[in-house]
């Protein structure tokens, strides 16, 4: 075979980054989830590795081996190991995996899947059990929530990025023209017993049990998860004393992606993850 094309890294050098490695393990009720794990250079970064777990959003979106980015400095430049999970509902696995998360009564069933993670990780001999941290956006930003509220006890801090916080609020404030195909994803706020169980499951309602330092990053101008679903997340969290970030940018939407904002978000979590995960 006789390669044409080469991916563009703007001058970085590709060899420098860390090889993913796959990661399989059984969840609670029997079903088998993966992901990647980068791990930071040993020969630059002895000893156990502090980590961020990196949840990906749509919830249908799949985490995949890649260029990492801006995520690759903290890899190469803090030595922090990443994994990127595809929790249930993730594609590529089939339409039953994909399916398994529909429904506010299977919803939490992903969150699950995580912990099933965090007992496989905290194991690894190159992992800092007692320095895991974790972030996500859009649905990965619900996921970062809820799992902050379910192991927080196993976490040190979390960035979570235009993030789902109520059901009910977000199903009702999203714009029109994509609300019904969210509502056969995540369930029919219309309907009594689903909104009941939505209400249930929302990091909202739940907002006293997190208790691990917090960064809300949010788009003014966001019509998929409006800004609201993070003031009323912020407000509940900072009520209970907890610490709690919020960045918003009032010219961006569903995730930043105007250079200028861009940075200074990266910048900002280089500052939450130095003084809530390296320290």
């Amino acid at each position: 075979m006789t390669r044409w094309t080469h991916g563009e890294t703007g001058g970085l050098d590709p060899e420098r980054d860390a090889k993913p490695e796959l990661v399989e393990v059984t969840s609670f009720d029997g079903t088998r989830v993966s992901g990647f794990l980068y791990r930071p250079d040993a020969r630059r970064f002895p000893g156990k590795r502090p980590l961020i777990v990196s949840i990906h959003g749509g919830p249908e979106s799949q985490a995949r081996p890649a260029f990492g980015g801006r995520a690759d400095y903290l890899t190469n430049e803090l030595g922090i190991a990443l994994f990127t999970p595809n929790v249930r509902g993730s594609s590529g696995f089939g339409k039953t995996f994909l399916g398994l998360d529909d429904g506010p009564g299977r919803r939490e069933d992903s969150v699950k899947d995580i912990g099933a993670f965090l007992d496989r990780l905290a194991a690894d001999p190159g992992i800092d059990a007692a320095r895991i941290g974790e972030t996500g956006g859009s649905y990965g930003g619900y996921m970062c929530y809820a799992v902050a509220i379910r192991y927080g006890a196993r976490l040190r801090a979390a960035n979570c990025v235009v993030a789902i916080s109520n059901w009910i609020t977000f199903l009702q404030n999203t714009q029109s023209y994509r609300r019904d195909l969210r509502r056969v994803e995540y369930g029919d706020e219309r309907d009594p017993a689903q909104r009941a169980q939505l209400l249930a499951i929302s990091p909202l309602t739940r907002a006293r049990e997190l208790k691990i330092p917090l960064f809300v990053v949010t788009g003014g101008n966001d019509p998929r998860v409006p800004p609201s679903e993070a003031r009323q997340m912020v407000a509940a969290v900072r009520a209970n004393g907890v610490p709690a970030w919020h960045m918003i940018a009032a010219d961006e939407g569903h995730g930043y992606v105007k250079k200028a904002n861009a940075d200074y978000q990266f910048w900002t979590s280089l500052l939450f993850w130095q003084r809530y995960l390296l320290n």
